[in-house]
């Protein structure tokens, strides 16, 4: 496959997983004019958290704030609550903090997750954790809606940018209707990389080279690599079906 040079390199949820993110990384060799982009969840579930953050940071990769930072932040707010941290914990939090050698986020990693954007805008393309809210203008927009929206935004029928591709993550893709575990999920608009690195029914990081529509995978479980054009690992998402299985949820 020939590629073009001065590659746009978007990376999926990767939730801890360091050492496949350094295979993944190295399969893709991202060069000095290459730009790599993080949407966020690099925390909680895996088992390194502390060495994603200091890879990611360390190597001045951009970084969208994902929901699972979020909830770090907020457990360190002056008016935390009980639900609030247990709420963190039980999504993974326990092994962030077990990351760290002395059970204590250091300052320097703190004030970094305070300064990650909420999306980034590269034109053609618009990277954003979760999604946006499609009844609301950009400017009325807050990190509730970046970092946590689902249903509301995947069944949309129309795209929300008429001239941008929105990237997510957060939502694994093997949840929506007809897709496979390691399969992207492309609706109206936007499309999810988000294959679920964490999860036993999947196990796939993925990486998308939208430059040269590749996507390059790595397993989680198995250490299997494997890259592929992106017509090849896409699966188009019917908003009808969601937009149903939410009012299922609703009612």
């Amino acid at each position: 496959m020939s590629q073009t040079s001065q590659r746009q390199i978007v990376i999926g949820d990767v939730h801890g997983h360091y050492e496949g993110l350094i295979t993944l990384l190295e399969a893709i060799a991202p060069g000095a004019n290459d730009k790599v982009y993080f949407l966020g969840d690099l925390i909680d579930r895996g088992p390194h958290s502390s060495s994603v953050i200091d890879l990611v940071k360390d190597n001045n990769y951009l970084c969208l704030l994902g929901n699972h930072e979020q909830m770090l932040l907020n457990v360190l707010s002056s008016d935390i609550s009980v639900a609030t941290m247990q709420a963190w914990l039980h999504s993974g939090g326990h092994a962030t903090i077990a990351s760290y050698q002395d059970k204590s986020i250091p300052k320097e990693h703190l004030e970094w997750l305070q300064s990650l954007p909420t999306y980034i805008d590269l034109g053609d393309v618009w990277l954003t954790h979760a999604g946006v809210d499609p009844h609301l203008p950009l400017s009325e927009q807050t990190a509730e809606q970046f970092c946590w929206i689902r249903e509301d935004f995947h069944s949309i029928r129309q795209p929300y940018f008429p001239d941008k591709l929105i990237i997510i993550g957060h939502t694994i893709t093997f949840t929506f209707p007809g897709v496979n575990p390691g399969q992207l999920a492309q609706g109206q608009g936007w499309l999810d990389i988000d294959t679920g690195a964490y999860h036993p029914r999947s196990g796939w990081l993925t990486a998308l080279d939208i430059t040269n529509n590749l996507i390059y995978q790595i397993n989680i479980f198995t250490n299997s690599l494997r890259t592929l054009p992106l017509a090849e690992g896409v699966v188009q998402v019917d908003p009808e079906k969601i937009a149903v299985r939410r009012s299922k949820q609703r009612a």
